[in-house]
């Protein structure tokens, strides 16, 4: 099986600038879901001379496999669930469900204080909005971040990611409007596999990232 192995983050942004170029996008405004995406879209927003902003998003791990999507939440209320997995896990009822989206809660906003401070979430009507994160493996947490984005009634919804499983890819392909993704394997593994340094983004790297592109957007 040949499939490509980005070097990190950042080539795997540069890698989707081509394919980027080639949407004609309008009034783009390119939004990475940290950690991990925002040096992937810092790359798109570069390229394309566009506004950088996140959406705060966390997964919903499952008791004793924190790395197993049982859904997501959003900023603005938004919470996408496995009902089908759910089901499968022995113990995990109602209650136990909403203990981890309260803990997913918290961290979601410390998050968007640490990431935003005061300032207001982007005016995204009228606005061709780019959703990047550095790869998808179930889609749980871009479905959520889709959600929250559509609700905010922009022109157009469009994900980008380097790497993603086939499901993951249909199951966006009906929600928004375009899924530009570089490599689907089969079978799909863990998203750091499609990487040679797939080490943790930090905090301060995702808010230096937003500085950057702000700065530079503000000299121009």
């Amino acid at each position: 099986m040949n499939f490509r192995i980005f070097e990190d983050r950042y080539d795997a942004g540069r890698a989707l600038v081509p394919a980027m170029r080639g949407c004609a996008l309008k009034n783009p405004i390119i939004i990475g879901l940290p950690r991990g995406g925002v040096p992937v879209a810092f790359e798109i927003a570069l390229a394309l001379k566009a506004p950088l902003d996140i959406i705060t998003v966390r997964k919903l791990g499952a008791p004793l496999q924190p790395e197993l999507a049982i859904g997501a939440i959003a900023s603005g209320g938004i919470q996408v669930l496995n009902e089908a997995l759910v089901a499968q896990i022995p113990g995990l009822d109602d209650s136990a469900v909403k203990t981890i989206v309260e803990k997913e809660l918290r961290e979601m906003s410390r998050r968007d204080r640490l990431y935003r401070g005061d300032r207001p979430f982007p005016d995204l009507q009228q606005r061709d909005v780019v959703l990047v994160d550095d790869g998808m493996a179930t889609g749980a947490t871009m479905r959520a971040a889709a959600d929250a984005v559509l609700s905010q009634d922009p022109s157009k919804v469009l994900v980008a990611v380097p790497t993603a499983s086939e499901e993951a890819v249909r199951l966006l392909k009906d929600k928004v409007d375009d899924v530009i993704c570089l490599e689907t394997p089969s079978p799909f593994f863990a998203v750091g596999y499609f990487y040679r340094n797939f080490g943790q983004t930090s905090d301060e790297e995702v808010r230096g990232l937003l500085t950057e592109v702000h700065d530079n957007r503000s000299a121009a």
